[in-house]
């Protein structure tokens, strides 16, 4: 880059990134100053920040550079772990979150604590810690900064090493984003990552739009009909054996890891818990399942672009959208799309910032101080752990350069230590009454040694997605055979804490059906039936029977069925 060049992109950066920071300000004043208001935003939070946030918190560096290099290296197959994440949302919201905001619980071990015992809830918090502050905080900034590094040459910028200059962006990045966390709350978080996902989406279409055009010489045109007439197999989403992501991981353990996900991870749902009724929490959480839909087309099209223009000759897969950005983006959008990189960033950062800093605080401190704490004491203790949490963060990820090869391997691994166990055990607490304490410490206890053998001891040769399904089913036996040998003495009942109005979204319904069609027409056109060797014959046809038969559903669930489910919200209630 000329110096001239640098010098309007960081310009427009910093004013973008200042006119975030402006407006997340005047939005949040005032609002962080209670426990509510700086861990759950005040229960005010509406569908549209819900979304935003919940989408910012989910996609960060890793996805932008991660999706398009699988697209570029292989194929489209990897969306599978977005697309059928809206899966994930339409159970999170219809049946989850009405749960969750019934009981106006404010975090997820909260209520296990309330379903199992204490003992429970001290579990799932150490799982939760230990795998936000080695892995997933330290590899946020990580990707973060390569990212940065990658686009930018910061290192050339600053005439320093690359080591140094890694090191000064993950500070940094860090700094920033913990000014959200620690002084804003789950408010600002949420506002900022709003406003960012704006950002982001409007890259998410120029980007595609530039490189066709790059690809088309000037016409957008004639780069789409080049996509869609040569290398086809490049959309091909129904993955191979020796895919990344084999076609029938999704309808095994890629189903209970994205519920996992959306429904019981603490650094997502922490925004939904802040809902100021359930009507705009499960707006929030369908909306953000609509735009996952979107994901093949914004964040891995230009992957498949980018094999188009260089061919296979990249050093490593997860350089083609960097090198893509740099020859096809104009100088003056630079800035901006620096911004919405580091916005992306922030948002995953400080989500997971705020929420770790919540655990310790309600689920740690809180419990373990036995006596009334006043909302200033905890707000305060809030920071401070923000404050270890970030600092220690910032010593972490520059140790990941070392093995950065395996970084993204690491993230997928460890995180399967504690995602299984966790889905198991919330969904058995939901849905039965009697299975005690006993048996959801045995079946996280059972899955952390079984994991740890089978990934790194025995070395079984078995995709860890099926991994995943088969642990899942394992500890669901453990928990219902020891439900059944010591249940509880007295049946756990539900006990409704209302602190919001719990009137369920007219539409929910509806809307999931269109979005649950929405998956199988994605899967359609990236498929040798849709565009992979052009559109076959059965296209169309089955396009019409999707279209037909959620039409049905959606008439049909209109028909007085928002006060059969509202009936339903409390069925453990008596």
């Amino acid at each position: 880059m000329e110096v001239q060049n640098i010098v309007t992109t960081l310009v427009s950066c910093t004013f973008f990134m200042g006119l975030v920071a402006w407006i997340s300000y005047q939005k949040t004043k005032g609002v962080a100053e209670t426990r509510d208001g700086y861990f759950l935003a005040g229960r005010g939070l509406t569908g549209v920040f819900i979304a935003g946030s919940m989408i910012l918190t989910n996609l960060s560096a890793e996805q932008l550079i991660g999706l398009n290099g699988s697209a570029y290296g292989y194929n489209m197959s990897s969306m599978a772990w977005e697309v059928t994440a809206a899966f994930a949302t339409i159970i999170m919201a219809l049946v989850f979150l009405p749960r969750y905001l019934s009981g106006a619980f404010s975090t997820l071990p909260e209520f296990l604590s309330n379903r199992f015992d204490d003992g429970v809830r001290r579990l799932t918090v150490v799982l939760f810690m230990v795998g936000y502050g080695l892995i997933t905080i330290p590899s946020i900034l990580y990707s973060g900064s390569i990212a940065v590094l990658q686009l930018f040459d910061v290192p050339s910028l600053l005439n320093v090493s690359y080591s140094t200059a890694l090191v000064l962006t993950i500070v940094t990045v860090g700094v920033i984003g913990s000014l959200y966390a620690i002084f804003g709350g789950l408010k600002a978080v949420a506002v900022s990552d709003t406003i960012n996902g704006v950002g982001l989406l409007i890259i998410g279409i120029a980007v595609p739009l530039f490189g066709f055009a790059a690809l088309g010489d000037g016409s957008v045109g004639a780069g789409i009909n080049q996509v869609l007439t040569t290398h086809t197999e490049k959309l091909n989403a129904i993955g191979a054996p020796t895919d990344p992501t084999p076609f029938g991981t999704i309808f095994t353990g890629m189903i209970l890891a994205n519920l996992f996900y959306w429904g019981t991870n603490q650094y997502v749902i922490q925004r939904t818990l802040g809902a100021e009724n359930l009507a705009e929490g499960q707006k929030g959480v369908l909306f953000s399942g609509y735009f996952k839909l979107l994901i093949p087309f914004l964040m891995m099209l230009p992957g498949v672009i980018a094999f188009h223009l260089y061919g296979g000759g990249m050093q490593t897969i997860d350089l083609a959208f960097p090198h893509l950005v740099k020859n096809v983006l104009p100088v003056y959008m630079s800035g901006f799309f620096l911004a919405v990189l580091l916005g992306a960033v922030f948002s995953s950062f400080n989500s997971l910032l705020n929420s770790a800093a919540t655990l310790f605080v309600l689920d740690i401190y809180k419990p373990y101080k036995k006596t009334e704490v006043s909302d200033e004491q905890l707000i305060k203790v809030a920071k401070i752990a923000s404050l270890v949490i970030a600092v220690f963060s910032f010593v972490v990820s520059p140790l990941l350069q070392y093995a950065p090869e395996g970084l993204f391997q690491v993230i997928r691994v460890f995180t399967g230590f504690y995602n299984i166990p966790v889905i198991a055990v919330v969904l058995v607490g939901l849905f039965t009454k009697r299975v005690p304490g006993l048996a959801a410490k045995v079946a996280i206890c059972f899955h952390v040694v079984a994991y740890g053998l089978l990934k790194f001891v025995f070395d079984v040769q078995i995709n860890f997605i099926h991994i995943y399904a088969i642990l899942f089913f394992i500890e669901v036996s453990i928990m219902l055979i020891i439900g059944y040998w010591r249940p509880l003495k007295d049946a756990w009942h539900y006990k409704p804490q209302n602190k919001v109005d719990m009137t369920p979204w007219v539409y929910a319904l509806p809307v999931s059906f269109i979005l649950f069609a929405g998956i199988i027409l994605v899967y359609l056109l990236f498929s040798p039936i849709g565009l992979v060797g052009g559109l076959s014959p059965y296209f169309w046809p089955l396009v019409v029977l999707v279209v037909a038969v959620t039409a049905l559903l959606c008439w049909w669930s209109t028909k007085g069925w928002r006060e059969k489910y509202r009936q339903n919200l409390h069925w453990n209630e008596v």
